[in-house]
């Protein structure tokens, strides 16, 4: 369930995607293969692309090319006196296509290049959705804390 949260906007969101992560996963337990890996690796990549199925089926990704992406500048100190709830309550306000880009990059840990194939999307417009979901936390960030 914390899986899909990060990438669901609520909690019946979340368990719709669970419940239709578990139906694959027991259709699919038969593919398992222990030496490839863990059933807890196996099961969260089922939930991950079923959280991504569910946003590209409810989102418009646009193409959008930068060459560069502006990092924009996050006070650390800001963040450090919000608390992880408030934060992730946040991302989940950011536009749905933002919000998968974020969580797979800055949360799960993903490439951009690894993104834009999940996603079916160019690294570049990956990059331009990181960079506005980083664009969009501060401001609300700041906004919370002045």
């Amino acid at each position: 369930m914390a899986i899909a949260m990060r990438y669901a906007t609520d909690e019946h969101e979340a368990a719709d995607i669970i419940g239709h992560a578990f139906v694959k996963m027991f259709r699919s337990i038969n593919s398992y293969d222990a030496t490839k890996g863990n059933f807890h690796g196996w099961l969260k990549r089922i939930i991950i692309n079923e959280s991504l199925d569910h946003i590209k089926q409810r989102s418009r990704f646009t193409s959008l090319e930068l060459d560069t992406v502006e990092e924009p500048f996050v006070n650390n100190s800001i963040i450090e006196k919000t608390d992880a709830a408030a934060i992730l309550q946040l991302v989940r306000q950011l536009p749905r296509a933002t919000h998968a880009v974020f969580v797979l990059y800055a949360i799960d840990g993903y490439t951009h290049k690894e993104i834009a194939t999940q996603l079916n999307i160019s690294e570049g417009t990956s990059k331009w959705h990181l960079s506005e979901a980083r664009k969009i936390l501060q401001q609300k960030i700041t906004a919370i804390k002045t």
